[in-house]
């Protein structure tokens, strides 16, 4: 009786273990090295979300941020992690690319003043010098910013400050910086004691956009992993929004490297602008953003939102 009872147990051991799905491997591409603004990836990894999904998801730091839509593109990473504006540059190029859902779903880059001085508004930029970092696309942002305002070119003063955006502000070399991150930059320097007025693009006349997007090589773009990877990722923010401190101690128990106050400022402030839903593509919002990126010319003529999104 018991070598029939150990017979059966070992036989419905090996059907359990037979019928739990295969961990599909998954290539993901960040940005840049492991920070904040991944943190709904590294929350799923952690805890399990992407197992439950039958998912062995690979995080890929990149050497430059123009990575990604390289990797992908060549098909030597399955998904990456990319700004909306670049992207869509790179698809009218001519990339096999695709945005398969969201990261986070607003700007980051914001324009940053100290409080105190002599701009109060955008309109007194005008005569101000305004630092920027070597980044393409910031620049050109900034000069539609202040198109916008009635300002032009001629009326203020660009300064090239590479990546010394902080140091540029804080010694009075500019009146002015753009390129700040408003979950970095700016919480580090309210966390220092120094006073900020930040202008954020989308409330003075450029559209919405995701400063974060995933994306795929537009030959696979229903690869049956995205969803599911989706659905983890959704865990992850959810999973992020009920435990914040306890989500930051295993980030940098895992990243030590990445433990310091900026990073520790910027986990916290960079909670309210993940994707809730990282599946849902708001259509009519990137159709705004591809009219105006070609009004602009930052793309050779305005194109469907299906080239650029999954239907």
């Amino acid at each position: 009786m018991n070598k029939l009872l150990t017979i059966l147990l070992t036989f419905v051991s090996t059907v359990s273990l037979a019928a739990q799905p295969h961990s599909q491997k998954l290539r993901v591409m960040l940005d840049w090295f492991p920070n904040p603004d991944h943190a709904p990836l590294v929350i799923a990894q952690q805890q399990g979300f992407f197992k439950e999904q039958g998912l062995d998801v690979e995080l890929i730091s990149p050497s430059d941020p123009s990575d990604p839509p390289k990797y992908v593109a060549a098909g030597k990473a399955d998904i990456g992690i990319t700004y909306q504006p670049e992207f869509m540059q790179q698809v009218d190029q001519g990339l096999p690319l695709i945005s398969i859902g969201t990261l986070i779903d607003k700007p980051l880059n914001c324009l940053v003043t100290l409080q105190g001085g002599t701009v109060k508004t955008l309109a007194d930029l005008k005569g101000k010098r305004i630092g920027l970092t070597n980044s393409g696309m910031s620049g050109v942002m900034l000069k539609i910013l202040l198109e916008k305002q009635g300002l032009k070119e001629s009326d203020v003063e660009f300064v090239n400050v590479r990546y010394n955006l902080t140091q540029a502000l804080l010694s009075h070399k500019v009146d002015a910086v753009t390129g700040m991150m408003r979950n970095f930059e700016v919480p580090a320097l309210e966390k220092n004691n120094h006073k900020v007025a930040s202008f954020f693009p989308e409330e003075y006349g450029i559209p919405n956009y995701s400063e974060l997007i995933f994306i795929a090589n537009a030959a696979n773009p229903k690869d049956p992993r995205f969803q599911r990877f989706l659905a983890a990722v959704k865990k992850g923010v959810a999973y992020l929004d009920a435990h914040p401190k306890e989500t930051w101690d295993a980030f940098i128990k895992q990243y030590p490297e990445a433990n310091n106050s900026i990073n520790h400022e910027a986990w916290f402030a960079t909670m309210p602008y993940f994707a809730e839903e990282p599946s849902n593509i708001d259509k009519a919002e990137w159709h705004r953003f591809s009219r105006f990126m070609s009004d602009n010319k930052l793309i050779s003529k305005e194109q469907p939102v299906s080239k650029f999104v999954i239907a």
